[in-house]
Parts: structure tokens; C-alpha cells; sequence
């Protein structure tokens, strides 16, 4: 699995003033950006080339992170326009850059010391989803994981996406069908989530999962991006 693809369109609302001049991904975190913790983790994993969907601030990104030489990475830019097309309708965005096999796709505003490379590289089905515990924010979780690693809208002891997957391409093949006349399916291009594409292959028994129970952040707000901040330097001392 060489390529990947990073969620960083954004608008970063809730991180507002933060996010004013600066998108969410490039946030500094214990003296990197926080999308260059990720790159760095692709890099040690053998994914050689990576595409940064992006749209808010879209400028500062190849302006931040250049060609991505500097770690080892062929990066490209996907740029999604004024508005951010979701994250369907970004990674549909992002498709033709991608190559045919499947990709890791990371959302550019969480923070994990997941290995990468344990990931699979070739999913049983149409995607693989690292699931963790529920944070305080989300303590109803979003998807049940079963003992044989099929992932599922529904069931007992619910645990929250990660934003950290393994998809191939064909999730997508039918997502007009899935999605039908949803807001911003008619765009151009279109936009729309990728979560009602992921419940529908889950009710087809194709999306595998695993339990990660490492360090995990969603850095939704000011408050725990702080946080982070503290816990990532505690780790340096």
C-alpha cells in the first residue's frame, strides 16, 4: 500500500479564532504542524506518495509542506474549491490522483500513534476502519465492531472512528445510487459524506475493522488542541 490520501479541506469552524489564518491541518503541535505528524508516520510506514485534498486557506498548504521531498513523500494537492466538498465527495475528488489500488485515508484534524503500516494493505472488503475507545465528546460511539472484525452500524459496545481507514475505490463505484438526491449530490463536483457509502457496505458485510486502544485526539477544539500540546510535551521530557 503506497499512497494515501489526508482530509484536509476543512473550515475548522469550532477551532475559530485559531482557524481564521491558518487551516486546522497546519495548527502547530509540539513544533510541527499537526498534518506533518501524519506525513511522517505514512513516510515510516512505506506510503511514497500522498494526496492532501484541501480548500479553506488552500494556499498555505504547498506553501507549508512544498513537494513533500523533505520526508521522503510525493505529495499533490486536490483542491476542492471554496467549499469543501465533504469527505465523499472529497476522496471522489481525489480518486484519479490515487492510483487503482486501495489507500489509506487519514482525516487531517485527529492525532494518533497508530502504526500504519499494520494496517492491512489489501482490506477483505470494500474498507478497513481503525476504531478506538469513545472519547468524552462522543461516548455513543459510531460503528460496533464483532469478535470476527466485521464492522457494523448497529450492536453492543458502539466505538468511534478514528478517521483512520483502508478504502478501495469501488466503495464508491455506486454513491450516487447510495446517496440519492442529498444536498450537494447535483453539484459540481458533487459533495457529499462518506459515512452513508460505509453503512451501506457494512449492511453487504464488506467493512472490516480493528480495535486501536493507543493515544488517540480529536482536535476539534482550542481545549484539546492545548491539551495535546501538554500530553506531546510531557512525552519529550
Amino acid at each position: 500500500m503506497r499512497h494515501a490520501l489526508i482530509f484536509a479541506a476543512g473550515l475548522g469552524e469550532r477551532m475559530r479564532p485559531l482557524t481564521d489564518r491558518t487551516p486546522k491541518p497546519l495548527l502547530p503541535v509540539a513544533g510541527k504542524p499537526l498534518i506533518v505528524w501524519h506525513l511522517e508516520k505514512l513516510a515510516a510506514a512505506g506510503v511514497h506518495y500522498v494526496v492532501i485534498n484541501t480548500s479553506h486557506l488552500a494556499e498555505q498548504f504547498p506553501d507549508t509542506l512544498g513537494d513533500g521531498s523533505r520526508w521522503g513523500l510525493r505529495i499533490r494537492y486536490a483542491y476542492e474549491g471554496p467549499t469543501p466538498l465533504e469527505t465523499g465527495g472529497g476522496m471522489l475528488n481525489a480518486l484519479p490522483l490515487l492510483g487503482s489500488a486501495p489507500f489509506i485515508a487519514v482525516n487531517g484534524d485527529i492525532w494518533c500513534d497508530a502504526d500504519f503500516a499494520a494496517l492491512p494493505s489489501e482490506p477483505a472488503g470494500l474498507a478497513h476502519l481503525l476504531l478506538v475507545d469513545n472519547p468524552p465528546q462522543h461516548p455513543l460511539g459510531d460503528f460496533a465492531l464483532d469478535a470476527q472484525g466485521s464492522v457494523h452500524d448497529d450492536g453492543d459496545a458502539r466505538l468511534t472512528f478514528s478517521g483512520v481507514g483502508v478504502y478501495r475505490h469501488e466503495l464508491l463505484r455506486n454513491w450516487r445510487e447510495v446517496i440519492g438526491n442529498a444536498i450537494g449530490a447535483d453539484a459540481q463536483p458533487p459533495r457529499f459524506r462518506l459515512v452513508p457509502l460505509l453503512r451501506a457496505a457494512m449492511a453487504n458485510g464488506a467493512v472490516s475493522g480493528s480495535h486501536y486502544r493507543g493515544a488517540w485526539t480529536d482536535v476539534g477544539t482550542p481545549q484539546r488542541l492545548a491539551q495535546l500540546e501538554a500530553e506531546l510535551r510531557a512525552r519529550m521530557t
